[in-house]
C-alpha cells in the first residue's frame, strides 16, 4: 500500500515479473501530504558509506531503463559539488575512487573559478559528474502508468485503516473504507504513516517523523554556468542545493533544504506552516556561502521526512510472513527509488533484502 515513489516503484518492478498487484493510496494522485511530491529531488553518488555508494550505481542503471520503457527523461546529470568538513570530502573521495566512480578534489581557487556563485572559505571541494536531479512527482506516473499497463489496479482515496494477519500467517488483509482486500504478501511502503498503521503488528524500531521546510531562490545575476547539485557539510546543520525544477519559481533557481533539523510532528497532525527559524537559516546560508543567489526566497514548502535511528533502510519481510515492510527514508531515499522497487519484489516472491542492515533485525539490535 502506498503509492508514492517505493509504493510505485514496486508495483512498477512487481508486474515486470508477472506478479499481480492492487495499489492502495489514501489520497488522489500527486498529493502533497508526504514526501514523492514536486519536481526535483537529488540523484548522487556521493556517500561516506560504501553500501551507499554501491547501491547507487545499481539505482542509477534502472532510472536509465525505467526512462526507456516510459519514454520520457527522468533523471538529468548536473554534476555534483561538495564542500565543508575536509574529513567527509576525504572519505567520500575515497570511496568513490574505490567504486571505480569518477571525482575530482578541487583546490578553493580551482572550484572558486569554476563556480563563482558558491564561496568555498578556503576549503577543498569535490566534485562528481555522476549526480543531477530527477523528477519525482514524473517517476511516480510514470511507474504507475508502467504497472497498469501489465494489469495492476491503482485505488485512490482509498486509505488502509489496518492490517490483520491469517492464523496461519500465508496471507494477509487490508481494511479500508471500501471494504477489505486479501492478499499472499501486503508491502506497506506508508512513509510517515507506516508506524502508526503497524504499532501492534509488527516489532519496529523508533520512526521520527519531522516536517521539513525548502526554499528555492533566484539567480542574482546571469550565471556563468548552469548549477550543479550542491552539498555543504558540517558538524551542525548541513544544507543541500539543487536545481528547482518546475517548481522554482523563475529559470535558474535552486531548491535548498537542510538535511535534519525538522520539527517533529506525525503524518496525521503535521502543518503546512514554514518555521520562520528554518528560513533565516537558509537565507543566511545563502548570503554568506552562495552569493550567486539572491538572498531573498521566491517560495517555499514543507514535506516529511521518516527517520529510522542509523539512517538506514527498511526493506524486510520478517519472518517469512506476509508483510514487506519498506521505509527507504531517513531523507535520502528518493533517488534509490528503482532499486528499492525491485528489492521489494524479490522480498515478495521469498529473496532477500539488499543488505542485513535493512532488516528489522538489524535495527532492532541497535
Amino acid at each position: 500500500m502506498g503509492a508514492g515513489l517505493t509504493g510505485a516503484a514496486a508495483a512498477w518492478a512487481a508486474t515486470s515479473r508477472g506478479l499481480d498487484v492492487i495499489v492502495v493510496e489514501a489520497f488522489g494522485p500527486g498529493h502533497r501530504k508526504g514526501s514523492s511530491h514536486g519536481s526535483a529531488r537529488i540523484f548522487r553518488r556521493a556517500y561516506p558509506d560504501p553500501l551507499y555508494v554501491r547501491l547507487t550505481g545499481q539505482a542509477g542503471r534502472l532510472w536509465r531503463q525505467l526512462e526507456a520503457e516510459a519514454g520520457q527523461p527522468l533523471l538529468a546529470l548536473t554534476g555534483e559539488v561538495d564542500f565543508g568538513t575536509p574529513e567527509v570530502l576525504e572519505q567520500m573521495a575515497s570511496l568513490l575512487a574505490g567504486c571505480d566512480v569518477e571525482a575530482q578534489v578541487l583546490r578553493t581557487g580551482e572550484a572558486a573559478e569554476r563556480w563563482p556563485g558558491i564561496d568555498f572559505h578556503g576549503g577543498p571541494a569535490l566534485f562528481h559528474p555522476e549526480a543531477g536531479v530527477l523528477d519525482p512527482e514524473s517517476a511516480v506516473t510514470a511507474m504507475l502508468r508502467l504497472a497498469t499497463g501489465h494489469g495492476a489496479r491503482v485505488l485512490f482515496d482509498t486509505p488502509a485503516e489496518g492490517f490483520t494477519a491469517s492464523a496461519d500467517g500465508t496471507s494477509a488483509r487490508v481494511h479500508t473504507p471500501a471494504g477489505t482486500l486479501t492478499a499472499p504478501v501486503v508491502v506497506v511502503a506508508a512513509g510517515p504513516w507506516a508506524g502508526p498503521l503497524l504499532d501492534g503488528l509488527l516489532e519496529l524500531p523508533p520512526l521520527t517523523v519531522t516536517k521539513q521546510q525548502v526554499f528555492h531562490y533566484a539567480p542574482a545575476g546571469p550565471a556563468a554556468r548552469p548549477w550543479p547539485v550542491v552539498i555543504h557539510h558540517d558538524p551542525h546543520i548541513s544544507f543541500y542545493g539543487l536545481p528547482g525544477g518546475r517548481d522554482g519559481g523563475a529559470p535558474g533557481a535552486l531548491k535548498l533544504g537542510e538535511h535534519g533539523n525538522g520539527t517533529v510532528t506525525t503524518a496525521a497532525g503535521r502543518d503546512f506552516s514554514v518555521d520562520p527559524a528554518a528560513r533565516q537559516r537558509a537565507t543566511s546560508f545563502v548570503a554568506s556561502r552562495l552569493p550567486g543567489l539572491a538572498p531573498v526566497p521566491l517560495n517555499e514548502a514543507t514535506c516529511l521526512y521518516t527517520w529510522t535511528p542509523s539512517e538506514d533502510f527498511i526493506l524486510d519481510r520478517p519472518g517469512a510472513g506476509p508483510f514487506v515492510v519498506a521505509s527507504p527514508c531517513s531523507g535520502h531515499g528518493a533517488k534509490f527509488a528503482p532499486l528499492t522497487g525491485d528489492i521489494i519484489a524479490d522480498l515478495a516472491i521469498g529473496g532477500s533484502s539488499a543488505d542485513y542492515r535493512f532488516s528489522l533485525a538489524a535495527h532492532l539490535a541497535r
